[in-house]
């Protein structure tokens, strides 16, 4: 989403008149798109911004901003710590940026209104090279888990008008974009007017010319079955599914408001593999959330070794100001939750290393991204299930050379638990 923010960005300046710089030391204005979900993010960002203050000592002109969830969540404190800013600007105040970087000056620019209304739905982002593109299609989250942040940081729930969506895909599609990943913190919660969610990937699937259809984050409260049908029946809609469980322990659960419950949760997880012929399934983990007692740890180890997610994003809970949970503070220790995430974290990799070996031998279709990072010639791109295959770039009879942007059928040989080692079939 960051990623989609800051091509945004960087759409409205070019408007204004502005060119990329190809380093920081080498810019007028320096940005910093931000997050602010976790603690952690937010140290790096103070330490960027220490490092980047070193360009005004040397070239006083130089503006540098602060963009995005951190300066709307945080901005008192991180003026205290970072006086040298000359822009603060949260996640619905980038189409003023030419104008508060126009009025900076000895006292910063500064704005973090939430607006409801904006979407951004008439500005075509600058997006990079590449054979994927992110294509935000809400923003804002209705949710309000006691954990989360994102509420109060991004505003409200509002969905881009479909109109708006094919025609900013069509013109990816136009680009060479083979494929494209809707954005919104639960996605799938979209609606404008009549047009749901499942009936917008349909819509999005009617484009020539995009291949591949993939989403995130979706809630599993608002998978729907039209939806686990459209990702059964249309081709285009790939199959792979990220549904966040965050615990696996009801009581848990309730206390981080999530809305379901275990039962619930994989009741779900059994419809979705029912319907989707060979879905993958990833997750979000927090583990040390307020009141997690080993027993509810335990109950998390338990639904990973259930379900067998093809791999999980996880996390140690820190307490977020203005949340829902911020006043219940922290009960578990730092050292407990790393051993809780330590653990965790081996399981899921015994857990990806045996999903991705149960692929050796059969044989997929590859939308190819580029070189390998290994490099000797070897490339690299996705299955269908978003798995990492890695191949020989020459074709069979060693004239062809295989490019970014071709889907070619591999066969898996071999498998980490990160990436598959493939041949091309």
């Amino acid at each position: 989403m960051n990623v989609a923010d800051s091509q945004t960005v960087s759409a409205v300046l070019r408007r204004a008149g502005y060119v990329s710089a190809e380093r920081a030391e080498d810019a007028d204005v320096v940005l910093l798109n931000t997050c602010a979900i976790r603690e952690h993010a937010e140290e790096k960002v103070l330490h960027r911004l220490r490092e980047l203050a070193r360009l005004k000592q040397s070239r006083p002109e130089v503006k540098l901003g602060l963009l995005g969830c951190m300066a709307q969540h945080n901005r008192v404190a991180i003026m205290e710590k970072a006086a040298f800013l000359d822009v603060v600007a949260g996640p619905d105040s980038y189409r003023r940026l030419p104008e508060m970087l126009g009025r900076a000056g000895d006292d910063a620019s500064i704005d973090v209104r939430l607006d409801r209304a904006e979407t951004y739905a008439d500005i075509t982002p600058d997006y990079g090279g590449g054979v994927r593109a992110y294509v935000t299609a809400m923003r804002g989250c209705d949710k309000f888990c006691a954990f989360c942040v994102v509420p109060y940081v991004r505003g409200r729930e509002r969905s881009i008008p479909p109109s708006d969506l094919m025609r900013e895909v069509g013109e990816l599609a136009g680009r060479g974009v083979k494929e494209v990943v809707l954005l919104g913190q639960t996605v799938n919660a979209y609606r404008f007017g009549d047009t749901d969610f499942s009936a917008l990937l349909k819509m999005i699937a009617s484009i020539g010319g995009i291949e591949r259809i993939r989403f995130m984050s979706p809630h599993p409260g608002d998978v729907s079955d039209s939806l686990i049908e459209a990702i059964a029946t249309e081709p285009k809609v790939q199959p792979h599914l990220h549904l966040p469980i965050q615990s696996g322990s009801d009581r848990i659960l309730a206390a981080m408001e999530r809305g379901y419950m275990v039962a619930e949760y994989l009741d779900l997880v059994a419809r979705v593999r029912a319907a989707i012929l060979g879905v993958a399934l990833s997750t979000d983990i927090i583990v040390g959330f307020h009141g997690e007692e080993d027993s509810d740890f335990e109950a998390t180890m338990d639904i990973m070794r259930a379900v067998g997610y093809d791999s999980a994003f996880m996390f140690k809970y820190s307490v977020r100001e203005h949340t829902r949970a911020f006043h219940l503070g922290d009960s578990v220790s730092e050292e407990e939750k790393g051993r809780r995430l330590s653990a965790l974290i081996a399981l899921q990799e015994e857990m990806s290393l045996m999903r991705n070996r149960a692929m050796i031998g059969r044989e997929f279709p590859v939308l190819v991204e580029g070189p390998a990072r290994r490099g000797g010639g070897m490339m690299a791109g996705k299955t269908p299930q978003f798995k990492t295959a890695i191949f020989a770039g020459d074709t069979a009879a060693g004239v062809e050379r295989v490019r970014a942007g071709d889907t070619v059928n591999v066969r898996v040989d071999s498998a980490t638990g990160h990436s598959l080692m493939c041949s091309l079939a």
